[in-house]
């Protein structure tokens, strides 16, 4: 069990660095006390979605699974993430969670952002969260565990359908960059 948390905080730790790493370098002086708050408000959120989202990592695939003890389904882990975390109810299918939030591109994701991708020659029928760092967190399929993977392997790049921002950080967006502008 230690071994595992250890892990899961490592990896929480890779996926949130340069989230963290931005936000130990942006000035202060530029920033109201509103920005500041939203962005420590935004940047917990996101940190409590990565971390709920880490503690599913090894549960089994189960095609309709909403249940960590039974397994889970790539929106069951999402809705379940959400739930937890931050007590927001999603629905059910992929395809119904693509219809929430605000779009966002591959170049602008954030940790907690939702990413889609066509695995069943359907548009959003697979659903994951970003973690940061180019990877992102999902259930599978049939004989997989919850897993970490990169979104640039060819399998995932090519498949990318899309991604949704649930977490409110409009007041941010003046002066935290995306990602991508941080690498």
């Amino acid at each position: 069990m230690f071994l595992r948390r250890l892990t899961l905080t490592l990896v929480a730790a890779l996926a949130l660095a340069p989230l963290a790493a931005h936000t130990a370098e942006r000035p202060v002086a530029t920033a109201t006390q509103e920005q500041r708050s939203a962005l420590e408000e935004y940047a917990s959120t996101a940190e409590q979605l990565v971390d709920e989202a880490l503690s599913y990592l090894g549960i089994r695939y189960r095609r309709g699974g909403t249940s960590p003890e039974t397994g889970l389904d790539c929106s069951g882990l999402v809705l379940n993430v959400f739930r937890n975390a931050i007590g927001l109810d999603l629905p059910r299918t992929a395809r119904e969670m693509a219809n929430l939030g605000d779009k966002v591109s591959r170049q602008e994701l954030k940790p907690g952002d939702l990413v889609f991708f066509n695995t069943m020659r359907r548009t959003f029928s697979h659903v994951g969260i970003y973690l940061g760092d180019g990877k992102f967190v999902h259930a599978p399929s049939t004989g997989g565990k919850v897993r970490v993977e990169s979104i640039a392997t060819r399998y995932w790049a090519q498949r990318f359908n899309g991604a949704r921002r649930l977490v409110d950080d409009d007041a941010t967006t003046d002066f935290m960059p995306s990602l991508s502008a941080m690498r």
